[in-house]
């Protein structure tokens, strides 16, 4: 496979953003774990533990992170190959920090990203409701997360790299979706208070979205910037695949409404859910004007395309088990049928793993799912037009 170079690459996203698409481009869904449990590219076996806790250890494998994106993996996607001039470190609470915010113990378990465990399981349901959401910079959470982010600056101010430049980035944060922190928060009796105590359900995400927004403000304003700028709003929901689609109009969807309306209630937003929630997919396009779909599996992309119409982005592909187990031919068979399943129609797709690149994906699933793409990605001269 001859690898397309870094101008032939950007051609490509910029005619997928003029709406004049020539290939359907390539990216990846990837953070630190991919290198935090490879034992090829995390040789002193640095645990999540470590890494979530050190500063040192942070910049070590964020150091990595780079270098598997810069020097590997952007061999086999349409994101520049090389160095970049700057780098950003991070504190990465990867899927924890609403959970945590809200008062979910975070657990480090082995061979496993940081988790949370349901504190309102049992009796304690409403506990939640005695955190002072207020005042968001004095939750120790947060505090926690301003002492990393101090170390990290401390450290990266220190580091010299092959004529890399270093910055952090403030940890400001995004939402993982009301559905799914009251499911972190509750665990599975959520379900069961859907139907013996829905009003309970309704207050806590409430609470909630209230004790997130005043966050994200928070912590916005305490970097100089500020939260929901713009009109395209942006979260993830994984959890609402739990529900019926009119149990998510009635519970949900309300919920929904709002946070985009934060941002402007026209729209048009995006949206990622991974797991089996495309049949909300249809309601939350007409609803809230969602036009871009971050997906996972299990997905029918070409029934997805023809249930979104035309003029909706669908970012998807194939399994993140079939390409970490393969083999290479059917990576590749999977990615062409994905293809050629009609979910080109109309230039909007862009072709990821689904979801999130696992460790230790083989260098020939990669090859094989790009090189597919480069075969059979391809539009006629008015594709999208």
């Amino acid at each position: 496979m001859k690898v397309p170079t870094n101008e032939q690459k950007q051609r490509v996203w910029q005619a997928y953003r003029d709406r004049k698409p020539t290939r359907v481009p390539v990216t990846y869904g990837i953070n630190p774990r991919v290198v935090l449990f490879d034992p090829k590219w995390n040789p002193r076996g640095i645990t999540f533990r470590e890494y979530a806790t050190d500063a040192a250890a942070a910049v070590e494998v964020q150091l990595q992170f780079m270098e598997f994106q810069s020097q590997y993996l952007n061999q086999y996607c349409d994101s520049p190959l090389g160095r970049p001039e700057q780098w950003e470190f991070y504190v990465d609470n990867q899927n924890t920090y609403d959970s945590a915010y809200f008062g979910a113990p975070v657990e480090f378990r082995d061979g496993q990203v940081a988790d949370v465990s349901p504190y309102l399981a049992g009796a304690g349901k409403h506990r939640i409701f005695e955190i002072d959401v207020e005042h968001p910079l004095d939750n120790p959470f947060i505090k926690g997360c301003l002492r990393r982010y101090e170390a990290l600056k401390a450290r990266a101010a220190k580091l010299s790299y092959k004529g890399v430049r270093f910055a952090v980035r403030p940890p400001l944060m995004g939402f993982d979706g009301h559905f799914t922190i009251a499911v972190n928060l509750r665990g599975p009796e959520l379900l069961t208070d859907l139907y013996e105590d829905p009003d309970y359900v309704r207050r806590l995400m409430e609470f909630i979205h209230r004790g997130v927004v005043i966050r994200n403000r928070a912590l916005a304003g305490a970097f100089g910037r500020k939260a929901f700028e713009g009109r395209r709003g942006s979260f993830a929901d994984d959890s609402i695949q739990l529900v019926s689609n009119p149990m998510y109009r009635e519970l949900i969807l309300p919920l929904h409404r709002a946070w985009y309306a934060l941002w402007s209630a026209e729209g048009p937003h995006s949206i990622h859910l991974c797991g089996d929630a495309t049949r909300h997919f249809p309601t939350i396009r007409e609803e809230l004007n969602v036009d871009s779909f971050d997906t996972g599996f299990p997905v029918d992309h070409g029934r997805l395309r023809e249930a979104l119409g035309e003029d909706v982005e669908i970012l998807g592909g194939p399994e993140a088990a079939l390409l970490l187990n393969g083999p290479a031919e059917q990576v590749f068979e999977r990615t062409r049928q994905i293809l050629s399943s009609g979910v080109m129609r109309g230039g909007r797709f862009v072709l990821r793993e689904a979801n999130n690149l696992p460790p230790g994906v083989p260098e020939a699933n990669l090859a094989a799912m790009y090189g597919c793409c480069l075969t059979h990605g391809n539009y006629t001269p008015s594709a999208g037009s």
